[in-house]
């Protein structure tokens, strides 16, 4: 294993804030947590978890509440968070609080760590009949009156339409955004975020809208990392990701198909019985997320 620092994405795969908070702090506390391979199931990966050995933990939810109040346990770590707040209904992000607690949670966030460390994710964004370009813009509007003070930056994104989702998304009647579509959009947010003080840009979109002001994000950003740690991080750009993803190199440590959000435009949880049966097979002494075949050992 090598010595050099490694950043810890925590998660894409799943909402490890919301769902699995213990089973993290259990990792951290231990100081290692085995990774299995999504697209190869016998091999696992040992990570060190020591604040030695890493630069910094990037955590992905959209409701870090049942965290916030562990978070000391982390005060040796740099650590950030993306954080999702859109304001679709259940018909999409089927397992929510409301939105008004959502957003309480994003300002007690704020206020525990500083709004540096907490950043707004309006994404993805999708059009029908009721979600229409009036409808964002009303409710981004709303949103980032709300939390301009709380957040320095908000990043935006259009849905992807895997195949994977195609079934969970089929009664939406989603339209694809045109450029048209995408350009309005774009020019209405960031006319909110300017007027808001906030910093705009997309994430993994292979659009132009620099005429708006908005730049591609780099949403695990080494450069937001040397200023959380006070030294200069440099990490190459993730081979892992899409080619329009900016994000610097990192080590995700969830595991798909085990997270009750219920969006139904997640890439990462796309069966609902499998989600129920990785939930249930959860141990938090665990050293890895699901499975915790008896061949796994600390690294």
């Amino acid at each position: 294993m090598s010595n050099m620092k490694i950043i810890i994405s925590a998660s894409r795969r799943t909402d490890i804030p919301a769902y699995y908070s213990d089973w993290l702090l259990n990792r951290i506390n231990e100081k290692f947590v085995l990774v299995q391979n999504p697209f190869n199931a016998r091999q696992i990966r040992g990570i060190k978890l020591s604040p030695a050995d890493l630069d910094c933990i990037v955590f992905w939810s959209k409701n870090p509440d049942p965290m916030i109040n562990k978070l000391n346990a982390l005060k040796d770590y740099a650590y950030y968070f993306q954080f999702t707040l859109n304001t679709y209904s259940s018909d999409v992000e089927t397992n929510l609080p409301s939105k008004i607690k959502l957003i309480e949670t994003f300002i007690k966030l704020s206020d525990k760590i500083g709004p540096e460390k907490v950043i707004w994710r309006y994404d993805p964004i999708l059009l029908n009949d009721i979600y229409t370009i009036n409808y964002h813009t009303d409710n981004f509007g709303e949103i980032a009156v709300k939390l301009h003070k709380y957040t320095e930056k908000v990043i935006f994104s259009f849905i992807d339409f895997y195949k994977k989702i195609e079934s969970n998304i089929k009664a939406l009647n989603i339209k694809a955004a045109d450029i048209d579509n995408k350009n309005k959009i774009a020019e209405n947010l960031s006319t909110i975020a300017k007027s808001n003080n906030l910093l705009i840009e997309t994430c993994a979109e292979d659009i132009d809208l620099s005429k708006y002001g908005i730049s591609r994000a780099r949403c695990i950003d080494d450069r937001l990392i040397s200023r959380i740690t006070g030294r200069v991080i440099k990490a190459g750009k993730d081979k892992n990701q899409r080619l329009e993803c900016g994000c610097a190199a990192s080590v995700d440590i969830g595991a798909y198909n085990s997270c009750q959000n219920g969006c139904v435009y997640c890439y990462a949880n796309y069966s609902q019985g499998v989600v129920t049966k990785n939930m249930r097979e959860h141990d938090v002494f665990s050293p890895s997320l699901i499975a915790s075949p008896s061949f796994m050992a600390s690294p």
